[in-house]
């Protein structure tokens, strides 16, 4: 690939003011404002921000904190003394009711005793003494606003996520409460669909989804370390986004970051974020799973705390999204959710947010998943065309969706589960049909990621397919800024990429610098772009 374009010689910045979301009318949601329970939480005290009243009197106004308190401090002043009724605990991932063994999240654990997955089991029994209604009302009243720890998209949900953790100990950018845009030129001109939507989750503090689950990791770290645990720094892993997600969080609690990268296989943008925020960069001259083994071996002799998502933790703030997702469509549940997927971790944390959602009774039924793999890098999707017959591990090749460029998946069980009880189904896209589905979408508007355009390619072929409906509501999860990969988009619309057509390449146009030259070129366009009678 070529690392620059002699076409292209300015970058371009601009703002864009996204639709609000259009709900649709459904008698199921027309219901009385639920009554507030008070609930004996020192975390958990919503009756200041939810109302059972309809009075429509003014609410008198709030004080302004006072002068010598930040955000954290006037959360502590406000705080509830009563206990904590919430808990939650690592299990074996998948095990059956019999299975007794367990561990406190203030434990170091990744693995169970046999070797297994471990996941966070919450008690269910004490979160289900609030009905549905009272969980929709407490999650939407925090939309929006500063309070600590609140403001968060993660921490809204913090009695769902770490409902132990104290939130002095807690690390928040407030992220999350990402866009959900509706792709209305999208969905209408390439695939006739009128209800297509796509999560922006790269619109977030490093440029990821990856923040989510970074979030809750680093501050059950941020606890740990209080608490006097055996740990000296946190280590990962990265195809990229982990290793920006992981050196921010660190960086902003003090607490040292290492990140194993592979050698000249990231953007330089991917790159730039842990080394401006201070961690201690190795690139190695292997492939993510090269570098997955490494941190692995080192993080068991070294006390580092292991932050990929072998490490069930980021999980429980990835799968906020999916809660988010409901909460934007006011809690009507879409057909269909798409998420890319590389180490496919982030599709069940997806399943895993529907799910609880149904179980607590916010919804009555889940959507159906599509994990979307390259073609280059594309385990599960083998795996899949199999019948599930026998998982095995592929070299992974060089893509565009560098991130997902893995080919021996840490969360494939959990992948599975994930698909299997939600009726899902797995597709691929080749580099060609990635990139053009990636340009296709940012000429109707969007700047998507290579990633996206894999997710995208998915939904094209299961549209033409007739899998998914004209009619049905679809959301594509982005989990990256296109930003972070100009340099594939250089590369596309200069159509330097060797072996690829670039059918919707859009390069500048070489022009001298006379008026009648400019105006050819501008009538010849313009007459290009005149509706046709």
């Amino acid at each position: 690939m070529a690392s620059s374009c002699s076409l292209f010689h300015s970058s371009l910045a601009s703002k864009s003011n996204f639709p609000l979301i259009h709900h649709r009318n459904h008698p199921k949601f027309n219901r009385p404002t639920p009554t507030v329970v008070s609930c004996t939480s020192s975390t958990f005290d919503p009756s200041p921000t939810i109302s059972s009243s309809n009075n429509n009197s003014p609410s008198p106004q709030k004080n302004r904190r006072l002068a010598d308190e930040n955000i954290r401090d006037e959360a502590r002043r406000h705080r509830s003394t009563a206990k904590n009724t919430f808990s939650a605990k690592y299990v074996p991932f998948n095990v059956g009711p019999d299975s007794t063994e367990s561990y406190s999240l203030d434990e170091i654990a990744y693995r169970s005793r046999s070797g297994g997955l471990l996941d966070v089991q919450h008690d269910m029994e004490a979160l289900k003494k609030f009905d549905g209604a009272y969980w929709r009302e407490l999650f939407d009243s925090r939309v929006g606003k500063t309070t600590w720890p609140y403001g968060s998209g993660v921490w809204s949900k913090k009695e769902w996520v770490l409902p132990e953790i104290d939130p002095d100990d807690i690390v928040s950018a407030f992220e999350g409460n990402s866009n959900l845009f509706w792709a209305e030129r999208f969905g209408k001109q390439f695939l006739g669909m009128n209800d297509l939507w796509v999560k922006h989750c790269g619109i977030s503090h490093t440029g990821s989804f990856k923040d989510l689950g970074m979030t809750v990791l680093v501050s059950q770290v941020n606890r740990l370390r209080k608490l006097k645990r055996p740990v000296v720094g946190v280590g990962c892993a990265s195809t990229g986004d982990t290793s920006a997600a992981l050196s921010a969080y660190c960086a902003s609690a003090g607490i040292p970051s290492i990140v194993f990268l592979p050698a000249n296989k990231i953007s330089i943008a991917q790159l730039v974020q842990p080394i401006a925020n201070g961690a201690f960069v190795l690139s190695i001259d292997t492939d993510f799973d090269g570098c997955m083994k490494l941190i692995r071996e080192v993080t068991a002799e070294l006390p580092i705390y292991l932050a990929n998502s072998l490490n069930s933790l980021r999980l429980e703030g990835q799968k906020t999204a999916a809660i988010e997702i409901l909460q934007q469509f006011d809690w009507e549940v879409p057909d269909w959710v798409i998420v890319p997927g590389g180490n496919l971790g982030n599709i069940y944390a997806f399943y895993k947010g529907f799910k609880m959602c149904q179980e607590l009774g916010l919804v009555d039924r889940i959507p159906r998943l599509v994990c979307a793999q390259a073609a280059n890098a594309n385990p599960l999707y083998l795996y899949y065309k199999s019948g599930w017959n026998e998982f095995k591990a592929v070299r992974a090749n060089t893509t565009f969706a560098s991130a997902i460029q893995i080919g021996d998946p840490v969360s494939i069980d959990r992948a599975v589960y994930a698909l299997k009880n939600s009726n899902g189904i797995v597709e691929e896209a080749t580099e060609e049909e990635l990139m053009d589905a990636m340009a296709q979408a940012d000429s109707t508007g969007m700047f998507i990621c290579p990633h996206t355009g894999v997710a995208l390619t998915a939904l094209i072929k299961l549209r033409n397919s007739g899998v998914i409906g004209a009619g049905d509501r679809t959301v594509v999860v982005s989990t990256a800024h296109g930003l972070k990969f100009t340099q594939s988009k250089v590369d596309y619309h200069s159509k330097e990429i060797p072996e690829m057509a670039c059918r919707f390449a859009n390069p500048p146009v070489q022009v001298k610098a006379d008026f009648g030259s400019v105006m050819d070129v501008l009538m010849k366009y313009l007459g290009d772009k005149a509706p046709k009678h």
